[in-house]
């Protein structure tokens, strides 16, 4: 356990870089293993998640290592060449990884299997293990599709065709992973414009992906099986999640000024940004440009330390899915009332997450009522007294988004353990205490 406080402090300055995107190193690190030849990557996260990503990878048959230029490099096994693990794959708090090497792994001809820690083994498999058995994969796990979890891959992996019955990236991912090395065309169809981080970084690798708009105005993306994939170099740009902590800080003090660098900004990943905006606050995208199939820019704060409620349409929750608790802390400090709907995906993350924000925001006397799938908040245009300790249940982003509340409300404000913010954003205490939080 290892406590932190955050203490009122003023305005917030400074140009930073926040760490790689977790979502692209966790794809750069799979596909650079399923690539012949070298893969070099920049920029990677090197948290704990993306850490484990590896070492599964190298349990799998691919060499990964990260030189002295600060480059990590991988000699890949090809599309369908991974190798049986001699041991588990032990998943630390991914869930990302877990749910996408379940679809990579499941193609192959081979088992393996998944553990993790006391948050992951709460959180359910069973959506992404559904659509995988229609591919030819069998399952031993615990009870209700959890973890631990032992993977069978078929000797030949079937192509399907499948609809999303909710949005989810990360299982919309592992079917097009086991398609890589199923017969035919694998074919996902979404409802819902979900995160297209696995398309992209497939077509920068050099494979075709197509994408068909449908009558219904629903997305169907489309993979073939057995191409072949190109080694290249990734640079991984800054993760648009955690970019959101001290944009959020910095908008609650009134003169700050801040700039990050090279963030990943498309329109799938900026749904907190557009939502900021709606509440008044002037968060700018300069120096727009793409890279590697992803929309990079660098994100501009001015803040003059005002805010509004605003409704958040539910439509754009999968392109914020992980924000929403820092917005709670946003909502909490601003005039009137902020109303988010379609919040269900928040119940099944690294903890229940809806009501991690609620319990956490009501003992730092703030109103709100909370229902199965929505969270309504009343500010009052100022802070709220805070002087809470904060219950984290190893959340990564609760423990984050209290100590961002923690630096504008006149009592501090503590959590429990800040372990694991290792997960996702390693150096949060030493970058938010360097743009002048006081953390501790």
């Amino acid at each position: 356990m290892r406590p932190l406080t955050s203490t009122k402090s003023g305005k917030l300055t400074g140009t930073i870089r926040v760490p790689g995107d977790k979502s692209i190193s966790h794809r750069a690190l799979m596909l650079g293993a399923i690539t012949v030849g070298e893969t070099m990557i920049s920029g990677l996260l090197e948290g704990e998640d993306v850490l484990h990503t590896a070492e599964a990878m190298r349990k799998l048959g691919a060499k990964i290592e990260k030189g002295g230029d600060g480059l990590w490099r991988i000699h890949g096994v090809g599309i369908g060449g991974l190798t049986q693990p001699k041991s588990t794959l032990e998943m630390g708090n991914s869930g990302t990884s877990t749910r996408l090497l379940m679809g990579l792994v499941g193609g192959h001809n081979i088992s393996a299997t998944f553990t993790g820690d006391a948050s992951l083994s709460k959180r359910p498999m069973k959506r992404v293990m559904t659509p995988l058995e229609m591919m030819g994969v069998k399952f031993e796990s615990a009870e209700g599709g959890r973890l631990p979890l032992t993977l069978h891959g078929p000797q030949d992996a079937l192509s399907i065709e499948y609809k999303l019955p909710v949005a989810s990236a990360q299982v919309k991912s592992a079917i097009i992973l086991a398609g890589l090395n199923a017969r035919g065309i694998t074919t996902v169809i979404e409802a819902t414009p979900t995160r297209d981080h696995t398309e992209n970084m497939l077509r920068h690798f050099g494979l075709e992906v197509k994408t068909e708009k449908l009558a219904d105005g629903s997305m169907a993306i489309s993979v073939a099986s057995q191409q072949e994939m190109q080694p290249c170099a990734v640079d991984v740009p800054g993760d648009p999640s955690s970019a959101a902590f001290p944009v959020v800080a910095a908008l609650l003090q009134q003169g700050s000024d801040i700039r990050i660098e090279r963030v990943c900004v498309g329109e799938r990943r900026n749904g907190i940004y557009l939502t900021l905006q709606e509440m008044g606050a002037d968060v700018k995208f300069e120096h727009q440009r793409v890279e590697a199939g992803e929309q990079v820019a660098d994100i501009v704060v001015t803040s003059n330390g005002k805010l509004k409620g605003v409704n958040v349409p539910a439509a754009r929750v999968p392109s914020m899915i992980d924000e929403f608790p820092v917005l709670a802390m946003a909502a909490a400090c601003a005039e009137g009332t902020t109303k988010m709907t379609g919040l269900e995906e928040l119940r099944v993350k690294e903890s229940d997450r809806l009501l991690m924000i609620a319990e956490g925001l009501k003992s730092c006397g703030v109103k709100l009522e909370m229902g199965e799938d929505s969270l309504t908040i009343h500010g009052n245009g100022k802070p709220p007294k805070g002087g809470a300790k904060i219950a984290t249940a190893l959340d990564h982003r609760i423990a984050m988004s209290f100590l961002v509340l923690g630096s504008v409300t006149d009592e501090p404000v503590s959590i429990d353990d800040s372990a694991p913010i290792k997960t996702s954003f390693p150096n949060f205490e030493i970058l938010m205490n360097d743009l002048g939080t006081d953390i501790s």
